[in-house]
């Protein structure tokens, strides 16, 4: 049996593209069973996300054709819709590229950790779809612990490489407990709501959102148990707040100096971490000029991850060497389960001849033979039986000088030169 790997990603197709071959979560079961019910694939998984739609499949031929004829056939698109876009990776080449997805290697923030959350749910549907068989179970428990060791042995996710992520990890560099501190994010945006998301997964203590639009502070605050607030008040709750990461359209600053210089006294010039990622600037730049304020604008941040995106390309080249080693691992297996069936055949054999030997000697005593002569002529039918055919290939081997077989035969069953 072959794996192949097939689809489409942001690297290889548009997001129109993208959206034809997806699939929702509702169709994957039937999606799932309708592959594995084509010809020669026996076993199969479907990731899709916004990024990629990728199948994996166990075949009996790496017949790529057929898996592209089923994908275009599903969701009702001609051969030129999707062609020029897909990719296909066989076996070895497919093991490597599930991994690499895994790890977020071939993430379009490198690093990030939500493709594996998405390919264990992936697991699950084809789990509960009934579309495993046990070389995909295998690949992907396999792919599981070595995405695990990655993220273990390597910084790969530990660097800045967002705006909102770099904002908070600034955050708790500057406060090293965020459970005893509040912070006030300004705007709803989507970098706030990153922000918001990166903040309570780090367990801040409190959180205060404002927006100009009221009801969408209140459903963004929902989300993450937070207190919803105007812009307009925000002066009576600046000095609450010990970060302040701020990211609105406004044309006008929304932070003045004066306001924060009242908030410094009421907070009895306890600091401020103030980022501002917006432009135009919510802050005023004058505001960084004083005592107990920290504040960084969106060039700042941009350093920052510069510097995370540095360090997760350095992570990375460590990543890729955790994996070709975990590949030729899982290839060694997949490679072993040919030897499976070969070795069960000759057990078989053997004990076909063992069982026909036994019920004729079992004949041979029951009408009176001598019990060593029985057993002496056992011994010796099925030796003869069991060594019969390799000696007859043995020779074949030996006319046609195929020294390799024998160097075979003699690894097979630990011959020593000594023995010959």
């Amino acid at each position: 049996m072959s794996i192949l790997a097939f689809g489409i990603n942001h690297k290889t197709a548009p997001v129109d593209i993208r959206e034809r071959v997806a699939f929702e979560p509702g169709q994957i079961s039937h999606a799932l069973r309708d592959l594995v019910a084509q010809p020669a694939v026996n076993e199969a998984a479907i990731i899709s996300t916004c990024n990629r739609t990728e199948l994996y499949c166990g075949l009996e031929n790496n017949d790529l054709n057929m898996v592209t004829n089923w994908l275009r056939a599903y969701h009702k698109l001609g051969e030129r819709d999707i062609q020029p876009y897909v990719y296909a990776h066989p076996d070895h080449d497919a093991v490597r590229h599930l991994l690499r997805v895994a790890s977020g290697l071939d993430s379009m923030v490198l690093g990030e950790p939500q493709i594996l959350g998405q390919m264990k749910d992936a697991y699950m549907a084809a789990n509960q779809a009934g579309t495993l068989g046990g070389s995909l179970d295998r690949l992907f428990q396999h792919t599981f612990a070595v995405a695990k060791q990655v993220r273990t042995d390597t910084q790969i996710g530990a660097s800045p490489v967002s705006v909102a992520f770099a904002a908070v990890s600034l955050s708790k560099q500057i406060f090293s407990d965020l459970s005893e501190h509040t912070a006030l994010l300004i705007g709803a945006g989507e970098t706030v709501e990153l922000a918001a998301r990166h903040l309570h997964e780090s367990g801040i203590g409190r959180m205060i959102i404002a927006n100009r639009t009221i009801e969408r502070a209140h459903n963004l605050a929902s989300e993450f148990n937070a207190y919803a607030i105007s812009l307009p008040d925000i002066p009576g709750h600046l000095a609450e707040a010990d970060i302040v990461i701020s990211s609105t359209a406004s044309p006008l600053p929304i932070l003045g100096k004066g306001s924060v210089e009242s908030a410094l006294k009421v907070r009895k010039h306890r600091p401020i971490l103030m980022i501002d990622i917006a432009v135009p600037r919510d802050i005023e730049t004058e505001v960084g000029e004083l005592d107990d304020v920290y504040l960084y604008t969106v060039d700042d941040m941009q350093e920052i991850i510069q510097e995370g995106l540095k360090s997760r390309q350095e992570a990375a080249e460590q990543a890729e060497e955790i994996i070709d080693t975990q590949v030729s691992h899982f290839m060694a297996w997949l490679q072993s389960l040919s030897a499976v069936s070969t070795i069960r055949a000759v057990r078989e054999k053997a004990e076909t001849n063992r069982d026909a030997e036994l019920e004729a000697a079992m004949a041979l005593l029951a009408s009176g033979k001598d019990p060593e002569q029985v057993l002496q002529q056992f011994a010796h039918r099925l030796t003869n039986k069991l060594i019969h055919t390799p000696s007859v290939q043995l020779k074949q081997a030996g006319y046609d000088g195929r020294q390799e077989i024998f160097d075979a035969v003699r690894t097979i069953f630990d011959i020593k030169d000594t023995d010959i």
